[in-house]
């Protein structure tokens, strides 16, 4: 499985980005796919995951009002749509595919990821 995000960019406090994550390869094997995101200096963090059939969210509670997963099977892709964005969630952003039936606390850690895409960056200014 080969990811590919994209969509980040420079916004002002309080703006929306979608960051977008392409897969390609042996999609058919995925179970969910996952958003992290890491800071200069930090640790990589998890953001969001979905079930890559069925419609099954899981948030990290950072995320949870602000930012939406979802996914298109029939395009491969799964969408990150982050409103009321904050300089906090300034951070590179990676999405990552499992191909485990992991759910729920699981998905918010990285070993539980087989597949990662090259990340985005995203820069919140105040």
């Amino acid at each position: 499985v080969q990811l590919q995000a994209s969509g980040g960019g420079s916004v002002q406090a309080g703006g929306s980005l979608r960051l977008s994550c392409a897969a390609s390869g042996r999609t058919f094997n995925i179970y969910a796919v996952g958003w992290f995101r890491q800071a200069p200096g930090k640790e990589r963090e998890f953001v969001a995951a979905i079930r890559w059939s069925g419609y099954s969210t899981f948030y990290a509670d950072s995320a949870k009002g602000r930012f939406t997963i979802s996914r298109d099977n029939p395009k491969n892709a799964v969408y990150l749509q982050m409103n009321s964005l904050k300089p906090e969630d300034t951070a590179v952003y990676f999405c990552a595919s499992g191909l485990s039936p992991l759910w729920g606390p699981p998905l918010a850690h990285t070993p539980t990821y087989d597949y990662w895409g090259q990340g985005t960056q995203v820069t919140v200014s105040s």
